[in-house]
């Protein structure tokens, strides 16, 4: 039996060697094949992380596509970040581009993402379409060689980081930001974004910078208890005054401020929200997912934009920014994208943004946050990931749908939502929602109060009421 190939929130990913295997990307990558034969797409962009063989899939993708007639740029460079495989389907004018990643996932993963012609996820239709069409097994006995590709002109290679490098010092104002903006750590987390940040902000002090596809076995998602080595960087050294990191593929950030504090993506939101708005004139919808924290919609409401909100995933966001004028969208996990640029979430691109945000203002990072809340007073949020059975998980969906949940702890339940999971509200700006993770096998657990310290009181409460 063929293994079932399914594609998540964000892409099809799996173990590496189990079912992330060479067989198994040729059957993803004929029914992309098949898929844009069938739309008359003839160009694609191929791009891969840090990760474990990301070259022998993304050439094995290529070597089965160009046995299908398409032409295929590949990174030309070695890895690269999402983003910069979405600018290049863009820039060099392609159909389709294909990343192999599979993004915040533990470094036994790997993974294939689709990307469209505008430079962003393929919408959920179109993913279904290709997911529909993978088979039991690639038809094609044996493939072309890369030379051959080559001889053909099905096989070119792109320099994608080059062309984001030259995309992005279009874009800000990279001399104000290295004179005013202060010294900055990074941490690529043994990622992608790595070798473009090291280009584009030389004098940072960089952590987790080099070629380790094993990345130490620790999860590339920058969230702060996979950062401590950052934050302790950071109160160590007085004279740094903001942290960045980034997943493996790039497209997500972390934040941190001068004093080693996590600036979570609500409060990133909300900051990019404050910066294009207030200070810098600009216009347009609101788009986040239903994850995210709802100050976003207040302060959408005080400046007068319109907003929407979309269930859990960036592609949803990406969507709506294709057909839209969108000013600021993005996802609680820290996919953030903003107008100027592709509709991609985009670690890096937001890290400069923040910072420029700060050298042209004057103010660290730390008053910037006290800005906004004085727009939407002050907030805290957390998230727990339970590694549960799947029985005790499709369980907790049960009562959720069943509307049996009516207290967590000493937290009356006053009403719920239910766009994407369930979302508990418990009045003054206090919620807890549970959601099945799209991409990874576990339940996850958020929640929004004024503190930290009442967020994880809500968490722990709503474990052992759901456990």
């Amino acid at each position: 039996m063929a293994v079932p190939i399914k594609f998540g929130t964000d892409g099809w990913r799996a173990i590496i060697a189990d079912d992330f295997t060479v067989d198994n990307v040729k059957r993803v990558a004929e029914a992309t094949a098949i898929y844009m034969k069938k739309h008359k797409m003839k160009r694609a962009v191929i791009g891969y992380d840090c990760r474990f063989g990301g070259l022998l899939f993304a050439s094995t993708t290529a070597r089965v596509l160009g046995a299908y007639g398409i032409q295929c740029h590949i990174a030309s460079q070695g890895f690269v970040s999402t983003p910069m495989v979405s600018l290049g389907v863009v820039k060099l004018k392609a159909s389709l581009g294909i990343v192999i990643t599979a993004s915040h996932n533990p470094p036994s993963y790997n993974g294939y993402k689709l990307k469209a012609a505008y430079g962003g996820p393929m919408i959920p239709a179109e993913v279904t379409e290709v997911e529909n069409l993978i088979p039991d097994e690639c038809s094609l006995k044996e493939l072309p060689s890369l030379n051959d590709l080559r001889e053909r002109n099905l096989l070119k290679e792109a320099d994608l980081e080059g062309i984001y490098l030259k995309h992005a010092r279009r874009s800000f104002d990279l001399k104000l930001i290295k004179a005013s903006a202060g010294k900055i750590a990074y941490d690529a987390m043994y990622g992608a974004g790595q070798n473009a940040v090291k280009k584009l902000l030389p004098r940072c002090v960089f952590l987790h910078c080099d070629y380790n596809p094993g990345m130490h076995g620790q999860a590339p998602e920058p969230i702060h208890r996979n950062l401590l080595l950052l934050s302790e960087t950071i109160k160590k050294n007085p004279k740094i005054t903001a942290g960045l990191a980034n997943d493996g593929d790039a497209d997500r950030i972390g934040l941190y401020d001068e004093d080693g504090n996590f600036v979570d993506s609500h409060h990133i939101l909300l900051l990019l929200l404050l910066y294009l708005h207030k200070y810098k004139g600009m216009t347009g919808k609101v788009v986040f997912t239903f994850s995210v924290t709802d100050k976003l919609k207040k302060m959408a409401e005080k400046f007068g934009l319109p907003y929407e909100i979309t269930k859990v995933g960036f592609k949803y966001i990406a969507e709506i920014m294709t057909n839209e004028d969108v000013l600021v969208g993005g996802e609680e996990s820290g996919g953030l994208a903003v107008k100027g640029h592709i509709p991609e979430r985009d670690g890096v691109w937001i890290g400069l943004m923040i910072f420029e945000f700060m050298a042209r203002t004057g103010k660290t990072l730390k008053q910037l946050v006290q800005e906004v809340y004085k727009e939407v007073g002050e907030f805290a949020f957390d998230r727990d990931d339970l590694h549960i059975t799947e029985a005790q998980k499709q369980n907790v969906i049960k009562m959720c749908k069943d509307r049996a949940y009516t207290a967590f702890g000493s937290y009356k339940v006053k009403a719920v939502e239910d766009t994407d999971g369930w979302k508990f509200l418990f009045g003054d700006e206090k919620w807890v929602m549970i959601r099945a993770s799209g991409t990874e096998p576990v339940l996850r657990v958020y929640a929004q109060s004024p503190s930290l310290a009442e967020c994880r009181a809500i968490l722990d409460a709503a474990k052992a009421t759901i456990l």
